[in-house]
């Protein structure tokens, strides 16, 4: 395979262990597409971590800065997290740590047994639904970075819910399959087709799409109306994913005031009251 489809530094024993590589270092079609997304997205939170890493740069003994927190959620396989160990973590000061946060307790188990292996002593699985993770002392108080990769559903709302009571600096989230609001605005069809608005996901199909939208409007909202600055991209090429959004929210105490109202308006103009408690969660 070409050089250039494994990032400097890479470990090619841990392509291996996720079963990227196969053992005599051959990638396939579909491992190279994974690969390629996974890289893409460590684009984007390299300039976070890095961020945080410099934070205490003056104050640290050590010249590599700051220790750095970061949880992933929804974790499932952990590519995201054992790569970005490898490609940044390893070389931070004592302290920095990536925890994985996944229910499914035998990839919970797979994933250490990995670790462990590799060496990678600042890495930690957790078996933990949503409302034990923002209570569990197995984690910090307080977090650096959030990050959800392809999450499905309502497993994104939970990690923004987990990046707000942790008060999480940074949020990447790559949402998907998003079913949730899409089922509520089908509910609520035969009451909403009064407005010409519900035109826009009368027919099954667009329903699904523009339930798919409107829930991540709603998350970039929610986000705001805590204080972050947030932007919305592309992760990688439509060719190689559909599930192709990125969101980035910094914390940036902005005015909430203003995207509350549009929130709430939008649940209101939407019919979609009843999931104002979902998009309305408390920091």
């Amino acid at each position: 395979m070409p050089e250039n489809d494994i990032r400097p530094g890479q470990s090619t024993e841990l392509l291996k262990e996720l079963h990227i590589l196969t053992r005599d270092g051959k990638m396939n079609q579909d491992s190279r597409r994974k690969l390629k997304q996974v890289y893409h997205l460590y684009q984007f939170i390299e300039p976070l971590l890095e961020e945080v890493g410099a934070g205490g740069t003056a104050q640290s003994e050590s010249p590599s800065g700051t220790p750095i927190r970061l949880v992933d959620h929804g974790a499932g396989k952990s590519y995201l997290g054992f790569i970005l160990y490898d490609l940044f973590f390893k070389e931070r000061p004592a302290g920095s740590h990536i925890y994985g946060i996944e229910t499914r307790a035998e990839l919970v188990e797979k994933s250490h047994a990995l670790a462990t292996r590799l060496g990678f002593a600042g890495m930690s699985f957790l078996n933990l639904t949503v409302e034990q993770s923002i209570t569990s002392e197995q984690l910090p108080p307080q977090v650096d970075i959030v990050t959800a990769l392809h999450a499905c559903n309502t497993a994104t709302d939970d990690a923004i819910r987990f990046a707000l009571a942790k008060r999480a600096g940074s949020i990447v989230l790559v949402p998907c399959c998003q079913a949730e609001v899409a089922a509520t605005l089908r509910k609520n069809k035969a009451t909403a087709l009064a407005s010409p608005l519900a035109e826009i996901w009368r027919h099954p199909l667009h329903t699904r799409e523009f339930g798919s939208h409107v829930t991540n409007v709603l998350r970039c909202l929610q986000l705001e109306a805590h204080g972050y600055q947030v932007s919305v991209t592309e992760l990688v090429g439509w060719e190689h994913s559909m599930k192709n959004e990125l969101i980035i929210a910094r914390y940036k105490d902005l005015p909430r005031r203003r995207p509350a109202e549009r929130l709430n308006q939008l649940l209101q103009s939407l019919g979609l009251e009843e999931l104002r408690g979902r998009f309305f969660s408390a920091a």
